[in-house]
């Protein structure tokens, strides 16, 4: 039974295309969606929210905004990365929930439709993760360790393997586009900071949709850790103090032994010469240590409140000429 809210609402569902560089592709995730959905009665518009590409990308979305009524294409003025271009078409997105893919369906169609169903259900939020990948082992090992250690040190938890998208209703929408600063963070770690109970819609990708190579590099990769990591969790801070409380004890009971050898020892400890230079080399290198890694951590949480009192935005539209 379908929710009776639900049901007396509109029931239009914007999928929000990330692209980047994706030409042709796009063309072929519209009709493929517009067969799909008609097959299963579902209103959909589709917004091509194209990432700073410097190929036709673009003219072939506004080719296609052209030709079919339910399609809006857009620009952003440089490449901002995916999880902005996210914010960037939630903010368009004038559906009653709403969902952004890939043009290399690397979330099949057809769990679009099975997390369009939960959501009619009654669902705010639905996450999709991977249960098996087909990924290279530097991949997948990256990702199972990144995860695990996001959601032993994080406020929020992520399912197994991680994700980065969802579909969110209405309601959902509208507090991001109101009240969340997109920058130095990520849409998905927002989400779900958020709360609503998200339910975590498991699927196997088919063998064979990775075979592109990804536009992800490895540059693009650590940013998005650290902003995810520093976004989500409050732990370094924490590590900070606690660190600095064993470190200062630790000099504490040195001082003592050290001073107690001096006064009334020897200088040898087991058999082994405890020069007096030794204690000082000791203190400086773990003071100093210290010192650079408390800097370290705060340093990137002080740039981070320094972007945001800039007030910069997250991301930039392009005026359509």
């Amino acid at each position: 039974m379908l929710d009776t809210a639900t049901d007396k609402k509109d029931r239009t569902l914007s999928v929000i295309l990330l692209s980047y560089y994706s030409k042709e592709r796009i063309r072929k995730a519209y009709l493929t969606l517009k067969e799909l959905f008609a097959r299963e009665k579902i209103p959909f518009e589709f917004i091509v929210m194209d990432d700073g590409s410097k190929d036709d990308s673009y003219r072939m979305a506004l080719e296609l905004e052209k030709e079919f009524p339910n399609v809006r294409a857009y620009q952003l003025s440089r490449n901002y990365t995916s999880h902005y271009s996210i914010f960037a078409g939630l903010s368009q997105a004038a559906g009653s929930c709403a969902i952004s893919i890939a043009d290399d369906e690397q979330l099949p169609y057809d769990n679009v439709v099975a997390m369009y169903r939960i959501w009619e259900q009654g669902e705010k939020i639905v996450i999709p993760h991977r249960v098996s990948r087909d990924d290279s082992w530097r991949s997948r090992i990256f990702s199972e360790c990144f995860y695990r250690i996001m959601n032993t040190l994080s406020d929020v938890q992520y399912p197994p393997g991680g994700a980065d998208q969802f579909l969110i209703d209405r309601e959902v929408i509208d507090i991001i586009n109101s009240r969340i600063h997109p920058i130095n963070t990520t849409s998905i770690s927002e989400v779900l900071r958020l709360g609503f109970s998200p339910y975590f819609y498991g699927y196997d990708r088919p063998v064979g949709l990775n075979k592109n190579k990804s536009r992800w590099s490895f540059r693009k990769k650590l940013r998005l850790a650290k902003d995810t990591f520093f976004s989500s969790s409050s732990f370094p801070i924490l590590l900070i103090n606690r660190i600095g409380f064993l470190s200062a004890s630790l000099a504490g009971v040195l001082i003592v032994f050290y001073l107690y050898i001096a006064l009334f020892g020897n200088h040898k400890f087991w058999g082994i010469d405890v020069p007096g230079w030794i204690s000082i080399i000791l203190f400086i290198m773990l003071f100093g240590g210290m010192i650079m890694l408390s800097l370290g951590v705060i340093a990137e949480y002080i740039w981070r409140i320094y972007e945001e009192v800039k007030a910069r935005p997250g991301y930039i539209i392009r005026k359509k000429e």
